[in-house]
């Protein structure tokens, strides 16, 4: 049964997704975007106007019309997104928490791509899940400078991510796709960084790995892609890629990296200071 609805909600997302890709004539793309931004409570005032958009994608993964400023402090590690933190927390025994009382194996959602000696540098460490609703800003962005050692694309299924299903469905980040970057930062600590597909997500993009291609099918297999530490070196604040769509990015951190901020169960924007680095 999980795979036929898996099935279902990557087909009516392939659905959406073309739909939303399409350039419909003026009049009728600028009522589309209309009704969207009116039911969705988009905030367009950082934007292009919205008769800019000439599809729902470009609405979706609207650019910012100016540059936001955030902090140089190497120390300070920021948002890589606009979005509700919808929980963080403490990684023990090698789980973390979707929402509170639904907790799931980060072993199982980073695969068996990843070392052993990495899920236990991990164990103690932090973990923030960062959810994008539908009127949020869908690009996100780098946390803090980072060497990127490997990138792993696991095709899954494409529940929602809502706080409904969040509560409804178990180990769902684990059953859904997801794009893993695994990275180091300029102290050679360890952090991943997890982007989570959903329902109506159709693409999910890495600018520096154009070969990641989201949302095909469930049975291809796990896709790796691996780096030399200086192969690709991001600069904090940088764009890392899109949403199109809403959807969840969770972070773990490695055991004394960062503190956190208490964020749980508040609005953050890309370039707001979440944690500050150890030293």
């Amino acid at each position: 049964m999980t795979l036929l609805r898996a099935t279902w909600t990557n087909a009516i997302s392939r659905v959406f997704g073309a739909f939303a890709s399409r350039k419909h004539p003026y009049l009728i793309q600028l009522a589309i975007n209309r009704l969207y931004v009116k039911f969705t409570r988009v905030d367009l005032s950082k934007f292009e106007p919205i008769s800019h958009y000439k599809s729902l994608n470009e609405l979706f993964t609207r650019e910012l019309k100016y540059q936001r400023e955030f902090s140089k402090d190497p120390t300070a590690v920021i948002s890589p997104c606009d979005s509700l933190v919808s929980d963080q927390g403490k990684i023990e025994e090698g789980k973390a928490y979707q929402i509170k009382g639904f907790d799931y194996s980060i072993e199982e959602l980073l695969t068996n791509h990843v070392e052993k000696e990495d899920f236990e540098l991990l164990e103690g460490g932090d973990y923030i899940n960062f959810y994008l609703s539908p009127k949020d800003y869908h690009r996100y962005h780098v946390p803090m400078d980072m060497k990127v050692l490997r990138v792993i694309h696991v095709p899954g299924a494409l529940y929602p991510v809502n706080f409904k299903y969040l509560r409804k469905v178990p180990s769902l980040f684990v059953k859904n796709e997801r794009v893993i970057v695994e990275a180091l930062d300029m102290s050679n600590r360890l952090f991943y960084i997890v982007l989570v597909g959903a329902l109506n997500v159709g693409k999910m993009t890495l600018n520096f790995e154009p070969k990641i291609d989201t949302n095909i099918d469930l049975v291809r297999d796990i896709r790796l892609f691996e780096y030399e530490e200086d192969e690709v070196v991001l600069n904090k604040g940088a764009e890392l890629g899109m949403f199109m769509m809403g959807s969840t990015i969770v972070m773990f951190f490695e055991k004394d990296f960062v503190d956190l901020e208490d964020k749980k169960g508040k609005s953050v924007r890309f370039a707001d200071v979440i944690a500050t680095k150890r030293s």
